[in-house]
């Protein structure tokens, strides 16, 4: 079996009310002609939307095939114990042209209750964000249910909703529960666990264009919802030039900022995980045993876990990279 090396896919395009076409201005993105492109899915296993290889002796492969095959040297001895074939994370870039609806994810126990899936812990960091944007991260005071449902009754939600002013760089951490909501003018990075599970709870009375309003789940989210206050909910951390910086951690993710100017070596052999890269800024080569692959802003690798050393070497005068993996 011929060895692995580090692997691209084709990105799945969603278009989307709120959706722009960012993602072919900055991050380059074949967009088609779908005129609101407002996701594209990097990585995914979600079911009926797995990714595909695009590059190498892999190409169109997909992700849940190459799992069963390649097992634990592709994501991990631990991860593929634990999840099989289904890959844990769903990597994604997101273009807010307008307001997303404001929304809940279900943990674990709810959603695995409910759905039969994963919960949805995720975290965004922000890649471009217009003057005066706003990113909703949990409440702006102590809420109870009842005052929540008063709330939501009378119109009045985002009342009671903690928004901040965004900018590049910005990275908040959502857990399940969390009421959240991006703000029109952002472009963000997204890495989250593998789920396609969302309640929307307000959607501004917008309509489609056949003049319907899309479905809220208000029943549903009022279970899901973590009524917890918290004083700050933006994360802050501290990036070092040529060093990987830790930006979150938690049980099913963690997530650093690898800003360089110079080629690094990169020892993963005690991590047991998969890594990814989501390019930012600039270009770079991956260099390994047996090969070397280019990567272009705005391309998203998935290192295999066999794959634990290589050498990251910028073409540009700085790349700036998201490194994710599990611990």
């Amino acid at each position: 079996m011929a060895g692995l090396y580090p692997l691209k896919f084709k990105p799945i395009l969603h278009e989307k009310i709120w959706g722009g076409n960012r993602l072919k201005e900055l991050l380059n993105k074949d967009i088609d002609n779908l005129p609101n492109c407002g996701e594209s899915w990097e990585i995914s296993s979600v079911e009926g939307k797995i990714s595909e290889v695009n590059n190498g002796y892999l190409q169109g492969n997909n992700l849940q095939e190459l799992i069963e095959v390649y097992m634990g040297d592709l994501v991990g001895e631990k991860i593929y114990k634990k999840y099989g074939i289904e890959f844990p994370l769903l990597i994604k870039f997101i273009d807010a042209q307008a307001d997303l609806s404001i929304q809940v994810h279900p943990n674990d126990e709810l959603s695995k209750k409910r759905h039969n899936a994963y919960g949805k812990t995720e975290m965004w960091y922000v890649v471009n964000a217009e003057d005066g944007s706003l990113i909703n991260s949990g409440f702006n005071q102590p809420v109870t249910r009842e005052k929540y449902l008063e709330y939501l009754e009378n119109g009045k939600l985002t009342d009671l909703l903690c928004y901040e002013k965004t900018a590049t760089g910005d990275v908040f951490f959502i857990p399940a529960g969390r009421v959240h909501a991006i703000g029109k003018g952002i472009l963000l990075a997204e890495i989250q666990q593998t789920s396609d599970v969302t309640y929307r709870i307000y959607d501004y009375d917008r309509k489609d264009e056949n003049g319907n309003k899309r479905e809220l789940h208000t029943d549903l989210a009022l279970d899901a919802i973590d009524f917890t206050y918290q004083d700050e909910y933006k994360t802050k951390y501290k990036a070092e030039k040529n060093k990987s910086s830790e930006i979150v951690s938690c049980d099913y993710f963690t997530t650093n900022i690898l800003d360089f100017s110079e080629k690094l070596e990169k020892d993963y052999h005690h991590f047991d995980s998969f890594v990814v890269y989501m390019t930012l800024e600039g270009q770079f080569n991956i260099e390994y045993e047996g090969g070397n692959e280019k990567v272009n802003k705005g391309e998203t690798v998935l290192l295999p876990a066999s794959l634990e050393s290589v050498r990251l070497k910028p073409e540009t005068e700085s790349a700036k990279v998201l490194e994710i993996y599990i611990k």
